[in-house]
């Protein structure tokens, strides 16, 4: 895998899934943003710059590939975006194929959707397709690698693959694996407030905690700037975990299937508008991108 000293000029938008494509009922719209055209996938098409932007939908994850990759289309078009396809790769080999490498490169940004993120590892880890993705991340400024659900996960190095969230913090009740490493220093849960996976992110950092853990909620995501600079959008809730300040934690030694005990995580809770440094580990609220708080 190419690996690069610099900083990504490139924007990563991780969201925690079940993102308001247009389709949520007017009866929950109470836990969502007022206006469909206010979401994440508005963000993503302005991040992308604007609706003239090129964008190449990857359903890889999916078992239901054609029916995602329709809601996509149909959403994207309804915000005015009327460049977008969507990347029908199931196996390796699509990924090869040089059509896909084309208009990779000809892309503005890529949407992975939800699904199993170990599929999205199996597929792309090594590739020439991820090669490029990784090169125009790091290389160019305004690309843009958008995920939700698996596709936020399967984002950072260290990818949380499976855990029950009724026996999180029982020693080896996560199960971690290599992901596609576009963020280095962080690990990715989704659907984290509804389905209460805190737990497992708590021992996905214990295990590893010299990386942020971030927790993203429904139709909440991260917009990640130059690799570092954290704002939150949608309608939910970011949760933070660091694990720089633990001292005790019995996770390396902790017998299988036995309680882990932890002391002196530290977690903040974002909102939308709020900010969050990760190589600082700084907390910011602000509507701009602020001059960080001491």
């Amino acid at each position: 895998m190419t690996t690069f000293e610099q900083a990504p000029k490139g924007i990563l938008i991780a969201v925690g899934g079940n993102e308001d494509k247009g389709t949520f009922p007017r009866a929950k719209k109470q836990y969502h943003l007022n206006f469909f055209e206010l979401g994440i996938l508005k963000r993503i098409i302005d991040a992308m710059g604007g609706s003239q932007a090129r964008i190449e939908v990857i359903t890889s994850a999916s078992m239901i590939p054609e029916e995602l990759g329709a809601l996509y289309l149909r959403a994207f078009e309804v915000l005015g975006c009327q460049q977008v396809r969507v990347m029908d790769i199931r196996e390796e080999a699509d990924a090869l194929k040089p059509e896909y490498l084309q208009r990779l490169r000809a892309a503005s940004g890529v949407m992975f959707t939800g699904g199993d993120q170990s599929r999205l590892f199996r597929i792309f880890s090594g590739t020439a397709f991820h090669q490029i993705l990784l090169r125009r991340y790091y290389q160019e400024e305004g690309f843009v690698i958008a995920g939700t659900s698996a596709g936020a996960m399967a984002m950072s190095d260290i990818m949380i693959t499976g855990g029950s969230s009724s026996r999180a913090l029982l020693k080896g009740s996560v199960k971690l694996d290599r992901g596609l490493a576009f963020q280095e220093n962080v690990i990715f849960d989704s659907h984290f407030v509804k389905r209460g996976r805190f737990g497992r992110l708590m021992e996905a950092v214990a295990t590893h905690p010299f990386k942020i853990g971030i927790g993203l909620g429904e139709d909440t995501g991260v917009l990640i700037s130059q690799g570092n600079f954290i704002e939150t959008i949608g309608s939910n809730l970011v949760i933070v975990v660091d694990g720089h300040h633990i001292k005790h934690n019995n996770t390396s030694y902790a017998a299988p299937g036995t309680p882990l005990s932890i002391e002196n995580f530290r977690v903040h809770v974002l909102a939308l508008g709020n900010y969050y440094d990760i190589k600082e580990r700084k907390f910011c609220v602000g509507n701009k991108q602020p001059a960080w708080e001491e």
